[in-house]
């Protein structure tokens, strides 16, 4: 049996069973019948559902003439990642905003719950950097393929035809390697911020692990910040107007 958060285990009491017989019945047998969901997936969906409230209680409160404190706060992410992607992308980069939103909040809230007693950073656990990652190599090849049609399949050929049996595996090679670039780079430095912070808490409880905790919240935002701006690039590459 693995080790348990706490919200793991109610988790696993209240939905072990459902869980069990989905996951055989998509052909993949639990290592652990009784306790099918991992400590990961218990913190990606309580980040969910805390997004999924926030959202909702920002929605039923939004105000032109009075806007409240959160409000400002969504306003002003809202305001960086359209004026970012607005120099990167061009004139049309508020259709991706949406996205691009989502995973500010979600990788941020992810990488930021390791600070809290009792939970731990689904981030620091690589199965879910490389979701974040396959849902940003997905979306920015769809909206490549909406943006130009079948024309996008120029893009991997290169600028000359005759080196298109060249460019085309390396192009190909090259984007394969995002996906892995971006798993790395957030999973190992979650998992690293993680480890300093639990050696430290572990050897000197008082006082100098709270310095950690600061460290820890600047890598979140940092590596919140990187994923977000390399999505960003990415998704310039595939609708730009220059295939």
């Amino acid at each position: 049996m693995p080790e348990q958060l706490w919200f793991t285990e109610i988790l696993n009491h209240l939905l072990a069973g459902p869980v069990t017989a989905l996951l055989r019945a998509i052909g993949i047998e639990p290592k652990h019948p009784t306790a099918p969901i991992p400590n990961s997936f218990a913190m990606e969906f309580l980040v969910f559902a805390f997004l999924l409230v926030l959202f909702l209680l920002v929605r039923a409160r939004l105000s032109v003439d009075r806007p409240g404190g959160v409000q400002h706060l969504f306003e002003t992410v809202e305001g960086f990642i359209q004026s970012q992607s607005n120099e990167i992308i061009g004139y049309h980069s508020e259709h991706y905003t949406p996205f691009l939103a989502t995973l500010v909040f979600f990788i941020l809230f992810c990488n930021l719950l390791g600070v809290i007693p009792g939970f731990e950073s689904p981030t620091a656990v690589p199965v879910v950097p490389l979701g974040c990652a396959l849902c940003a190599f997905l979306y920015y090849q769809f909206q490549g393929f909406r943006h130009s049609g079948i024309k996008y399949l120029a893009h991997f050929a290169g600028p000359m035809p005759a080196l298109a049996p060249l460019m085309i595996p390396i192009e190909l090679i090259s984007h394969l390697a995002r996906v892995l670039s971006l798993t790395i780079r957030l999973f190992a430095n979650m998992f690293a911020g993680d480890m300093v912070t639990l050696v430290f808490f572990s050897l000197v409880p008082i006082g100098v692990p709270i310095l950690f905790l600061g460290l820890h919240v600047g890598v979140s935002l940092l590596q919140t910040y990187i994923f977000v701006l390399l999505t960003t690039v990415y998704l310039q590459g595939a609708v730009a107007e220059e295939h």
